[in-house]
């Protein structure tokens, strides 16, 4: 496992930031976002440190959709988007399919909601039960 000091999915996954853990296996890292798009809103992160999809070696992917069906079937969402992005401009706010510049390609709208820590806490048990 590749790690940066200054990385807070770095920290996550060596425990310094506690998290809503669902998944953890050799390569790969899944937890409840604490500021959810909607109810489940997960990340699956590789452990290997990259800043892009490109900087992480292929078999430090293999896990990535496997894991990420395992956390939409657990959650009972039967529709639902898997999203990862690369670079500023392609709304990566957290520094780790290319984008031209900034009128190409897709827009997102983020609107969070605020985290109710004692209902994330159900949710993740109730999701970690399941897988």
């Amino acid at each position: 496992m590749s790690s940066s000091a200054a990385c807070i999915f770095c920290k996550i996954i060596k425990g310094d930031i506690p998290s809503f853990k669902l998944f953890e296996s050799d390569k790969v890292f899944a937890f409840l976002d604490i500021q959810p798009l909607s109810r489940g809103h997960a990340l699956v992160i590789p452990k290997y440190h990259g800043a892009k999809l490109t900087d992480i070696p292929d078999e430090d992917l293999l896990e990535i959709l496997p894991v990420a069906k395992k956390i939409a079937k657990a959650s009972g969402a039967t529709d639902f988007n898997i999203l990862q992005n690369n670079g500023r401009i392609a709304h990566q706010v957290v520094d780790h399919i290319p984008k031209p510049n900034e009128q190409e390609g897709m827009s997102i709208g983020w609107p969070t909601q605020a985290t109710e820590m004692d209902k994330l806490k159900a949710l993740h048990e109730e999701i970690k039960a399941k897988m």
